[in-house]
């Protein structure tokens, strides 16, 4: 399947510029910003959640997207300073801001997109679907279900957003270590997976897609900044672990195509 065209050798960076206003949608009080390129970008902060590894997995599961073809908003770096949100009263958003200073991960805005609700009959190309399950098991995405789908339909299209949630490993182990061979039984709560085609076809098709080299140049759009928190760790061996952790879990055979092809036909 054809799609967005493949990123360039780093990510785009900006400053934001105004805070435009909070999306109250989940824990992380994600937020919509303008930035000095005058663009609109979905803000997730470093400061949310569980910290700065939320925003690396955005960043590596939306390029890895990006690199298979898939439909995925640019994703951008963005520059914070915590007085952007002076005018807002909510105190629970100016702590928010100050813990997320410096660097952050943005989405390019779409304007007028409607959430994916499973339950209005759209029509979804089984062949897409599949490929989404493929991309959501690949990187143990356990946040695409029925009831949080993080799809967004923007002029007739699909699109994904929200990969926070993948690579769920790092979060006790970033060194990752063995999570690479370690079954993802949540794939059966895929919310696209009964409208998906064969994954083993889907797999023929994105598989070759993400070689070495790819995920490589993949990893590397993840700056220093968002590497730096985990005690014990430089930013350099992170980053090695997640590309080892990537081609592993990609290399052939690549037990999670089989275990998400019967969660499909069970």
């Amino acid at each position: 399947m054809s799609g967005p065209p493949a990123p360039g050798p780093a990510l785009t960076r900006v400053a934001a510029t105004r805070y435009v206003t909070p999306l109250r949608e989940g824990g992380s009080l994600p937020a919509l910003v303008e930035a000095d390129d005058d663009g609109l970008y979905v803000l997730k902060f470093r400061g949310a959640g569980q910290g700065p590894k939320v925003l690396v997995a955005e960043i590596l599961a939306g390029e890895i997207a990006r690199e298979l073809g898939l439909p995925m908003p640019e994703i951008v770096l963005v520059d914070l300073d915590p007085a952007l949100g002076g005018a807002e009263p909510d105190p629970e958003i100016h702590d928010l801001l100050r813990a997320s200073r410096g660097v952050n991960v943005g989405l390019d805005y779409l304007p007028g997109s409607l959430p994916y609700d499973p339950a209005d009959g759209r029509s979804i190309d089984p062949a897409l679907a599949a490929e989404v399950v493929w991309l959501d098991a690949l990187l143990t995405n356990v946040d695409r279900t029925a009831s949080n789908p993080n799809l967004l339909v923007w002029h007739e299209r699909l699109w994904l957003i929200d990969h926070g949630a993948a690579l769920y490993a790092h979060h006790g182990d970033p060194a990752l270590g063995g999570a690479w061979g370690r079954p993802f039984p949540a794939i059966a709560q895929h919310v696209l997976l009964d409208l998906a085609g064969s994954v083993a076809e889907a797999d023929a098709r994105l598989a070759p897609r993400l070689d070495p080299a790819t995920i490589e140049r993949v990893v590397d759009l993840v700056p220093d900044e968002l590497l730096d928190d985990e005690p014990g760790m430089t930013p350099a061996e992170r980053r090695a672990a997640y590309r080892d952790h990537l081609t592993r879990r990609a290399a052939a055979p690549r037990a999670f195509v089989r275990e998400a092809e019967d969660a499909r036909g069970a």
